[in-house]
């Protein structure tokens, strides 16, 4: 045990007979262990009283500043943090200055109708952010549109027949009834549920559990037909102001391994969000998704990246030797 870290105190049982002393003098004496002091007091020379009973000794520790409950507990080392991640997120920034990529004309902030009433707008928020998964921003708008002008409720959807829903959003990923889903990494495959199912069986919940409202909470957003991590942390920044975690897609998930922002190569957006939470602060969270999503669609482009006009080309590891 550290002794900085710590501080021992040591709590004698009094005795009952008042007077005796360990040593002559009054000299003071090193902390004991239970069991030592009877074999202190034997080989002093100064007359000892013979103990009833062995002094017991309580040890207790007392955490130093800024450590609490348990004071014995091992000091957390600091945390890791990637080389030159300020310098490459301020170049990003400056890169990302004219605010003109795809996502900041028409990510989810921009899909709902502002002069509708609170609850309705949460609503549009959510369905928005279903439909942009694996779709290009510029579709997702346009299906929004086509919803909003034939007045885009709970209600409303649910009085949509699936067919006409469907072409209503029509060319959003995975919109029919049931499409094939592409070989992946570990060679699974199956079938992806549409969108428009997706939508129906959300927006029935809503009606039936939350008076047509959406959820206030990351867990409940979750458990909705079609709503992943990155879309309820999006939810709760946009509907709701909240920041309740990083949102990371494709393009966040990208980039992060790219600089090198994780510890180790990740595998997926949510295993990428768990390893950026436990380093970048938190007063970046909700900045941090539309700038690298912007950065994604304009410069560090998924296939052939434009690295030569990147200002983070001589800090990024994925550039070297390009």
């Amino acid at each position: 045990m550290n002794a900085a870290g710590v501080r021992m105190v040591v709590t004698r049982a009094r005795s009952r007979e008042t007077g005796a002393s360990l040593r002559r003098g009054g000299e003071k004496t090193a902390p004991l262990r239970s069991g030592e002091a009877a074999a202190e007091g034997r080989r002093s020379s100064s007359p000892v009283k013979r103990q009833r009973k062995a002094r017991r000794l309580s040890v207790a520790y007392e955490a130093s500043e800024g450590e609490e409950g348990k004071g014995a507990e091992r000091l957390q080392a600091p945390s890791w943090e990637p080389q030159d991640w300020r310098q490459q997120l301020d170049n990003i920034r400056t890169m990302r200055s004219r605010k003109d990529a795809p996502v900041d004309q028409l990510g989810a902030e921009h899909c709902f109708d502002p002069s509708a009433s609170p609850k309705v707008r949460r609503y549009q928020v959510l369905l928005s952010l279903m439909l942009s998964s694996q779709t290009k921003d510029q579709v997702t708008a346009g299906a929004m549109q086509r919803l909003r002008a034939r007045g885009l409720t709970v209600d409303s959807i649910l009085q949509t027949d699936d067919s006409t829903l469907g072409a209503l959003i029509y060319p959003v990923g995975f919109w029919r009834v049931s499409q094939p889903v592409a070989s992946r990494p570990g060679g699974a495959t199956g079938l992806q549920k549409s969108k428009v199912k997706y939508i129906k069986q959300t927006s029935a919940i809503l009606q039936q559990r939350y008076g047509g409202d959406i959820p206030a909470s990351v867990a409940e957003l979750v458990a909705l037909p079609g709503v992943g991590p990155k879309m309820a942390h999006l939810a709760m920044a946009v509907a709701w102001g909240a920041v309740s975690g990083i949102a990371v897609d494709t393009h966040v998930h990208r980039i992060a391994n790219r600089l090198r922002w994780t510890k180790k190569a990740t595998r997926s957006p949510e295993e990428t969000r768990r390893a950026l939470e436990e380093w970048l602060p938190r007063e970046l969270w909700s900045e941090i998704n539309g700038l690298l999503v912007g950065f994604g669609q304009q410069t560090c482009l998924p296939v052939r990246p434009h690295c030569q006009a990147c200002l983070n080309r001589a800090l990024c590891p994925a550039a070297q030797g390009l």
